[in-house]
């Protein structure tokens, strides 16, 4: 029985599909290829590849170690995640302790006894700017003289490559773009050298590539094989509702799955759980089971669009703002209202906004170009003849609803409320 999933990821009994991804996967762990996941957000990255990694250690042919780095402040703190996340594996672990023997000493005899957060404490003091790098070295020549070949999934790294270039400013600086250089060209390196035994997954919420050509460093993603996440398509999410609506005794036809479908217009996987999830609410309110095509739209425009359904939306937007910087997020801003008001962006009026919007000095505003770059690759918007739409209808919906009612384009020569332009 498929359960829902909430805004956690999923695994086991309650991961639905994506077998040929899984399967594709699975053929690139076999080979030694290191891959870089993409899609637009919310499409399940991290919940394919928790999957992709319980079935790996079940087959036993792996040793599997997945880490979360969106917490990470620099290198050292991720070599330390890295580390700590390594210590299921015991030949490995026992070796990155002995590298470690100086900080560890005094907890040696009890270091089994030590939380992860104590551990992940211990270990990132003996690691600083200057020794971060051979850190890191010991850690990976350790996981691959493990028994078996590892698979090291490293997630949110763009997260983190997009806090060393900026440290504590909103864009790129010189300093960063030196730091993130430097531990780009680690990671390449102790990938190549590993291939065979270190197999890296690198994923996030938010897309690397655009990242790394605004600081011009995207010869580092060279070592990973860019692999495509894409929405259900419409079978897919009709076969996922209904598995759902069986688990929970609602009674969805086939038409009604489809309207749901259609009403988001792009399938995207927490998408269709979450319409499914508040649904079955609104249905529990009203005391019955079946499913009417009004419930569909009342459910959407007063439950998906409402303030309490845009926390889930909000999510879009913050990390857009995170990526961008506050001086390059206007544009977006600008672009995206204007898109979801009009329901197109016309390539007539992305050549105004690039006289609108001059490049400002290096690295501080991004061109509009590279803001389009970011909306594409991260799923915003796709391209469409000679100008740009929403992918996601449930986004355009959204976006309009929050920031539509009182647009003027900077375009207008009406006066701008949101302060964008010059």
């Amino acid at each position: 029985m498929l359960r829902k999933g909430g805004s956690n990821w999923v695994e086991g009994s309650r991961f639905f599909n994506r077998e040929v991804e899984l399967e594709a996967l699975q053929e690139r762990v076999n080979d030694g290829t290191h891959t870089l996941l993409t899609a637009q957000r919310r499409m399940g990255k991290t919940s394919l590849v928790r999957e992709l990694m319980r079935r790996l250690h079940l087959s036993d042919r792996f040793e599997t170690v997945f880490v979360d780095v969106e917490a990470a402040a620099d290198p050292a703190d991720a070599i330390a995640e890295i580390s700590v996340r390594s210590r299921p594996l015991r030949g490995a672990f026992d070796q990155i302790k002995a590298s470690f023997v100086n900080v560890l000493r005094e907890t040696s005899d009890r270091i089994e006894q030590l939380s992860v957060a104590d551990l992940k404490v211990k270990l990132r003091a003996g690691i600083d700017s200057g020794n971060w790098s051979a850190r890191g070295d010991g850690v990976f020549a350790a996981l691959a003289a493990s028994d078996k070949p590892v698979v090291l999934a490293i997630d949110e790294l763009p997260i983190l490559v997009n806090r060393l270039l900026k440290g504590n400013s909103d864009h790129i600086t010189s300093e960063g773009r030196t730091l993130a250089d430097a531990f780009l060209s680690w990671l390449r390196r102790n990938g190549q050298t590993h291939r065979g035994r270190v197999t890296m997954i690198v994923s996030g919420s938010v897309g690397l590539e655009p990242l790394l050509q605004q600081a011009r460093l995207s010869a580092h993603a060279n070592i990973f094989a860019p692999y495509d996440l894409h929405p259900w398509n419409e079978q897919t999410a009709i076969d996922c509702l209904a598995a759902l609506a069986k688990t929970y005794e609602i009674d969805l036809s086939r038409e009604i799955s489809q309207l749901m479908c259609r009403r988001l217009r792009c399938c995207i996987p927490h998408h269709i759980q979450i319409y499914f999830d508040k649904l079955h609410d609104y249905l529990r309110l009203a005391g019955r089971q079946k499913v009417l095509a009004e419930d569909i739209e009342r459910v959407y425009l007063q439950e998906m669009l409402s303030v309490r359904g845009q926390v889930d939306l909000q999510h879009y937007e913050a990390r857009l703002e995170t990526i961008l910087g506050r001086s390059s997020y206007p544009i977006a801003l600008e672009m995206l209202t204007a898109t979801a008001k009009t329901g197109r962006l016309a390539g007539t009026v992305v050549d105004r906004y690039l006289d609108y919007f001059p490049t400002g000095d290096e690295y501080k505003r991004l061109s509009v170009q590279d803001v389009l770059n970011v909306l594409c690759h991260d799923g915003y918007l796709y391209r469409q003849d000679d100008g740009y739409q929403f992918v996601s209808g449930l986004l355009e919906d959204w976006w309009r609803r929050r920031y539509g009612r009182h647009f003027v384009s900077v375009l207008q020569p009406e006066a701008n409320p949101m302060g964008t332009g010059r």
